[in-house]
């Protein structure tokens, strides 16, 4: 058995789902620091990275293409490619006058490429192994999708740290470090050009009846919005995750801001060790701690207190605004433990996201709860920085904290079979 997982998962898992994870963690996060970076506004740089959100949220409308033209094996391959020139280009247009425009313009186009990515890499996912394989391999792709986390959150921004204390002009620093992301990327997506097998199941498909398959995705699309508790599911997954989606816009450029501008003015170094390193590690821990929680005793049972685990460690925010702590091994642990809270607190969303799509066109629906779960995110991750500015990073901490209690709210309203979750 071990030589079988050998052959076929072992060469192409781990690098396609960091192939998955990288482009999403350099557009949502790691476009943050470079515009704080670039000396732009809290409200420019949450507004403008906000609507990198959007291809996720559109990425349900166009699955169905990804699923019915071509090969999976196609998709992933030459989105990989594209992207690698894509994150290659955002380092080559730093230095024109009109960087922030174009530089958009190819975050947006990552944006895309990465949604699109993610249709066919889950397909081929379950196309390429059996089931037993999946199960097999379903801790290590998630694994590598945060290694992927630590190599751009972490990596990336020390790096550029790195460069800019040498003496290296901060738009240089950028340059030098996306071209190099964008080459070893390329260079993953000409590994899988020859190693990613060619499965039986993944034939190469031609749109046959245009007319029907259109009739058929609208039927599923509506019959999504007509199942039952669907007003208390939208407005969960809207609001669940509110205050978390403020936050995370703000993290970093509260880290690097001036201790004058009520930040902890931190140098990049620092923010990509105690995000991209510390803070990652607890987002695993918390992760895997909330998988082996629920697997026990059960959604129903843990989503009060995996709820509060995403509430409560906000406050650790709230203390750093005030205390405004110099020490870089205080800030790291408080991190830490706001990342911890998250990862525990996020394995209930996304268990009442499988719950509730549960039945008929599952895969189709899970797709489009996801859309909407991205956004959940992209809406108030767009306002968050406006909002900062208006309130101070004091008081912006105390208003992520409340923006996270109508999402409590609706729990009682939730119905959840008392079983779901636990492992038979």
């Amino acid at each position: 058995m071990k030589n079988e997982h050998h052959d076929t998962g072992w060469k192409w898992v781990p690098s396609l789902y960091f192939a998955q994870g990288f482009p999403y963690i350099l557009v949502i996060v790691v476009s943050t620091v470079l515009y704080k970076n670039l000396g732009l506004s809290n409200a420019q740089i949450t507004f403008y990275t906000g609507w990198f959100y959007l291809p996720w949220v559109l990425k349900p409308f166009w699955s169905p293409f990804v699923d019915h033209l071509k090969t999976k094996r196609f998709w992933i391959i030459a989105t990989q490619f594209i992207m690698g020139v894509l994150i290659a280009s955002v380092g080559l247009t730093l230095p024109l006058e009109a960087y922030l425009k174009w530089s958009i313009i190819f975050f947006w186009l990552i944006a895309f490429s990465s949604a699109t990515h993610d249709i066919a890499a889950d397909g081929f996912y379950m196309l390429a192994l059996n089931s037993h394989q999946q199960s097999f391999f379903v801790g290590i792709r998630n694994t590598f999708w945060r290694v992927s986390s630590i190599a751009g959150q972490g990596g990336l921004v020390y790096l550029t740290g790195l460069l800019i204390n040498h003496n290296v002009p901060v738009k240089n620093a950028w340059t030098l470090v996306l071209i190099f992301a964008g080459v070893v990327y390329f260079s993953i997506a000409l590994y899988h050009r020859f190693i990613f097998p060619k499965p039986a199941s993944d034939p190469e498909m031609r749109i046959s009846n245009g007319k029907d398959a259109i009739v058929e995705y609208f039927k599923t699309f509506v019959s999504f919005f007509k199942r039952k508790n669907i007003i208390i599911f939208l407005l969960f997954v809207l609001l669940y995750r509110l205050g978390e989606a403020q936050l995370i816009k703000l993290a970093a450029p509260f880290l690097l801001d001036t201790k004058a501008a009520g930040g902890l003015e931190l140098n990049n170094e620092q923010v990509g060790w105690a995000y991209g390193t510390v803070g990652v590690i607890g987002l695993v821990l918390g992760g895997i701690l909330g998988g082996i929680a629920a697997s026990k005793k059960g959604l129903r049972f843990w989503i009060w207190p995996m709820t509060l685990a995403i509430m409560l460690p906000n406050f650790a925010f709230v203390y750093m605004a005030y205390a405004q702590p110099s020490n870089i091994i205080l800030i790291q642990i408080l991190i830490a433990i706001e990342q911890f809270g998250y990862g525990f607190g996020f394995t209930a969303y996304m268990l009442y996201l499988i719950y509730f799509v549960q039945g008929e066109n599952r895969t189709s629906h899970y797709a489009i709860a996801t859309g909407i779960m991205a956004l959940g995110m992209m809406v108030p991750g767009m306002i968050s920085g406006w909002i900062q500015e208006l309130l101070n990073y004091q008081n912006f901490f105390i208003w992520v904290i409340i923006s996270s209690v109508p999402g409590a709210l609706l729990i009682p309203f939730l119905k959840i079979e008392k079983e779901f979750g636990k492992k038979n």
